[in-house]
């Protein structure tokens, strides 16, 4: 039996699972599922990431402790021989404490449900998901990779807010999200890029999530997200930056209850909230709705100023990678963003850009452009399997 790392990368309707050989990191198999409880659709691949997909009928599961199960089952019968030495997980925020991967035991977890607060559309069901975990594959050895993590290199003052200081100093700053996505970019950039040595470059992670990333020497210096993956860009349903003001209005002259305002930030915002149509980009694109189009010019509008801001604690820029699921794949959206940074230097090749190409810039544009599709599960593996001992690889069957 081959000895391998299961990678689980938990949305808040969706799935990602990868496994990999543990001793070579090559990828084994991936697999995920899509619109959970609304009418859930499957695809596995016995191949590398950028293989075609084979589509798996399933029946819609209810939740995704059910979808992960259904999961978990399908990868056995396609994958047998697979010995599973330990499970990662993408946990969404780590708060000031978790500056790196760590093994999960009671202690770890007891911290990961006092932070499900500030990011409850994603912990609680990742802690679901490990305590799943720990039943189907008990004492296996399992790892929390964060989210928040690679920002931790941040300025102090960069991170903090303008509030008084022992606020800051009790943990509320800005702790940044989209890590593990950020952290795989700055490690295939260099092989990507060639010889061009960039130090100054923005990621832009578009998707139902948004942020913008700055980089310097590929380690984050500056994030569009804060405290909660609530701040920021304009996103799927969630608003991103807002006035203060709104909020305390909406409480105190709207009676407005915390949950439902909660909702209305998390869920009711964003794409979705300015369209009355959908979240989905792609919908959004295809509609005749006028307020579809009004959402999309926002969206745009709201990602690029992201980006420009940025700029300011680069003092410049040499490089911008879009990644994520709208970067990666909607050309329309990279073509709205750009042709509001041309002033920046930003001149993007037209029939590059319509290809999917990965290098998007004209030849004469001051800033390189790039597509990058991103591969949480590959950092998540990569790090699960830096922490496995030898001498606990005595794994256990995926099913």
């Amino acid at each position: 039996m081959k000895a391998c790392v299961l990678a689980l990368n938990i949305g808040s309707s969706s799935i990602k699972l990868a496994v990999f050989d543990a001793a070579t990191q090559a990828p084994l198999l991936r697999a995920n599922v899509t619109r959970i409880a609304k009418g859930a659709r499957a695809t596995a691949s016995t191949r590398a990431a950028s293989a075609e997909r084979v589509a798996a009928p399933m029946p819609a599961p209810s939740d995704t402790k059910e979808a992960v199960h259904w999961l978990l089952q399908a990868l056995h019968e396609r994958r047998p021989e697979v010995r599973v030495v330990g499970v990662g997980h993408r946990v969404v925020h780590g708060g000031v404490s978790f500056e790196r991967p760590v093994r999960i035991d009671a202690a770890v977890l007891n911290r990961l449900e006092a932070l499900a607060v500030l990011a409850p559309a994603h912990q609680p069901i990742e802690i679901a998901i490990i305590e799943q975990m720990q039943g189907l594959l008990p004492g296996l050895p399992q790892v929390a990779c964060f989210d928040t993590a690679f920002h931790h290199t941040q300025p102090k003052l960069q991170r903090w807010f303008a509030l008084p200081r022992a606020l800051s100093e009790s943990g509320i700053v800005r702790v940044g999200f989209h890590g593990l996505s950020y952290e795989y970019i700055a490690g295939v950039l260099p092989g990507i890029a060639g010889a061009r040595p960039y130090r100054k470059v923005i990621v832009s992670h578009l998707g139902s999530g948004s942020s913008a990333c700055a980089m310097y020497d590929r380690r984050s210096v500056s994030s569009t997200m804060g405290f909660t993956p609530l701040d920021g860009m304009m996103m799927g349903t969630r608003c991103g930056a807002i006035d203060p003001g709104v909020l305390l209005y909406l409480q105190q002259q709207r009676g407005m209850a915390v949950d439902a305002l909660a909702d209305l930030l998390g869920n009711q915002s964003g794409l979705l909230g300015v369209s009355g149509v959908s979240d989905n980009v792609e919908v959004l694109e295809a509609s005749t709705d006028p307020r579809a189009s009004e959402a999309l010019e926002m969206f745009a509008e709201r990602a690029a100023a992201a980006i420009a801001a940025q700029c300011v604690a680069l003092a410049g820029l040499e490089a911008l990678v879009f990644t994520g699921g709208i970067g990666e794949h909607d050309a329309t959206m990279r073509t709205r963003i750009c042709s509001r940074l041309q002033w920046l230097g930003v001149s993007l090749d037209a029939s590059a850009n319509a290809a999917h190409a990965q290098h998007i810039s004209t030849a004469d544009s001051r800033i390189d452009v790039y597509v990058i599709p991103t591969d949480e599960e590959a950092v998540i593996a990569r790090a699960t399997a830096a922490l496995l001992d030898a001498s606990e690889r005595g794994g256990d069957s995926i099913g």
